[in-house]
This record gives C-alpha cells, structure tokens and sequence, in this order.
C-alpha cells in the first residue's frame, strides 16, 4: 500500500475514533476491518503526530461533510474526495474518487480470500487506473450485469479484467449481453447456467463497488450506443433518473416503468440489498441521480467529491 493511502486510512481511523467518539468495535465494524488493525491504526496515527486536539490534516472539513452525508442517508461510511477551489470539473471528480476508491478497495481486499462484485463506467474505470500496491491471488472480481460488444475500460468485462490483473486475482464475467432485444430473450438468457453461476457468485460476494449514470443525453449508456435514442428519451419520459447495476431509478428510488428493467441480465436489487454496497459518484451533475441510489435502500457506502457531496446535502434537505 503506498504512503499515501495508508495515511489516509489513518486519519479515517483517528477521526472516526477522536472526533465521531466511536468505539474501536464501531470503528472496526465502519471501516470494516479487524479490531487489531484499528488499534495499528490508531497507534501510527498518535506517532507520526496526525493526532493531538484534532486532526491535523488539510482534509478535515471533507471529513465533516462525509459525517453529514453519513448521518443525513444512513450510510454506514462516506468518504469526500477534496475538489480545489471548489471545481466542478467531471473528469477531475472521477479521478478524485477513483483515487479513494482504490485507496477502499486495497483495504477490503488485502487479507484472505474474497469475492467482490463490481460495476462498470467512467468512475470504475478510474479506481483501477488509481490502484496500485494490492496483491491477492485469492481475490475474485464477479460483474454484476453484462457487457458490451466493443472493448472499452469502462465496460464490465475490462474492469474485472483490469482489477484481476492488477491484483493477481481472478475473475468473473457474466456472459450476456448488456441489454438483451427482448424480454423474452432476458428470460432465456438469464436460465443459462453460466449467467446462474455467475449471478449466484455475485450474491455470495460480501461486497460490491457500483458506480451510477444518469439518464441525460450525455450519460454513457447513450453515448457509447447500447441504448438507441428512442429508448434514452422513453426513459426521460417515464422519470428515469439514474441508472446502475443494469437497473433504472426514478427519482424517489423506484425502479422506472420501463422494460428496459426486464431486459438487462443482471444481478438484482434484493440480492444487492443483502450485500454492502459501496458507491462512486463523481460530478455535481450526479446529484439528482445520487440521491435517487440513496432512496433506493440498496447503497450502504458512498465514496463522492465534494462538489457533489455539497449538492448532494442542499437536495437532501430540500
């Protein structure tokens, strides 16, 4: 793990510990990791000085937002990714949170073996690009819906791809398109036996790392073709919101009226209400779609910038 990540596990602990007054039970329960390595934690936090009346770190008011956020929706963690000067630029956010998200992956996966679900898009895509020094042959990356059919380090096959290779795991496809034509096929596919191992392994995973869209002319899911221009604006029409996991959200975090729910082969919304599920979301024009994931009671973790963490609050309270 590099020095960086490290420190910032270090202060996540402290903070949670001197500033949030939890326990170091609660604390190992939050970060999800074992009461020995938050006593470590805390203990290299006292020594390199990161902690005396408060934290001394430049990212204490992003760690006040994130106990806001936390508080506000019930998550069980929220990290904030600073954004200078207050940026709103998309691509700037992305690699923001995937810096904190591979910073919360390479905690999760560095003892034993373990399966984790993961997503797909942009902000994925930028958490393995930022993910260096895990190594575990006992890890297994399991997507949790389809792919496409072009190559791309935003689609489901290349981030389990990417993620396994880079951590000397394994991985888990499920092999079926994105979207299938009908709702008919989505049911022969989904009784494959491949697509039901698969989908029973996702199940089995203790954690899954998702990513969302939101349902603009500018979201991946049309821009890189897989939904044609008639189905993107049914989708407004209908008050679609977001999108993740292969699934539609209006803004109260129903699932949209569309068959388009039907005709995704993916894993579904109980199962990933049985596992935790951290969420990436970067870019303040995510917000609408963010709080939509939140209503949606599937999303226990949140991993965002702090533009949008700030426009997140402001809707929550509205």
């Amino acid at each position: 793990m590099s020095q960086a990540k490290e420190t910032d596990d270090l202060l996540q602990a402290a903070w949670l510990y001197h500033i949030g007054r939890m326990s170091q039970e609660e604390v190992s329960q939050r970060l999800g990791i074992s009461r020995f390595k938050v006593l470590r934690l805390l203990a290299e936090a006292r020594d390199l000085g990161l902690v005396r009346v408060s934290i001394a770190h430049e990212t204490t008011p992003t760690l006040a937002l994130a106990d806001q956020l936390a508080a506000r929706f019930g998550l069980t963690e929220v990290r904030v990714a600073p954004m200078p000067g207050g940026s709103d630029d998309e691509p700037t956010a992305r690699r923001a949170v995937g810096i904190l998200a591979a910073g919360f992956l390479a905690r999760i996966g560095q003892d034993g073996p373990l399966s984790i679900g993961v997503g797909w898009g942009r902000t994925m895509a930028a958490m393995a690009q930022a993910l260096t020094g895990l190594r575990n042959p006992d890890l297994c990356f399991v997507s949790l819906m389809g792919s496409m059919a072009r190559t791309s380090e935003t689609s489901p096959f290349d981030v389990c791809t990417r993620l396994a290779s880079l951590t000397g795991g394994s991985a888990m496809f499920l092999p079926a398109p994105f979207v299938t034509d009908s709702e008919e096929d989505c049911r022969v596919v989904m009784r494959q036996r491949l697509v039901r191992e698969t989908l029973e392994a996702a199940r089995a995973a203790p954690w899954s790392i998702i990513s969302l869209g939101d349902c603009s002319p500018q979201a991946l899911l049309s821009t890189s073709g897989i939904l044609t221009a008639e189905e993107s604006a049914h989708l407004v029409e209908l008050g679609a919101v977001a999108d993740s996991t292969g699934k539609f959200f209006c803004a109260d975090g129903s699932l949209a009226q569309t068959d388009l729910n039907r005709r995704a082969p993916s894993i579904g919304i109980e199962d990933l209400r049985a596992t935790d599920v951290m969420l990436l979301a970067a870019g303040a024009t995510k917000a609408v779609a963010t709080l939509a994931l939140m209503r949606s009671g599937i999303v226990n973790r949140l991993i965002a910038d702090e533009t949008l963490a700030r426009a997140l609050l402001a809707l929550g309270e509205g």
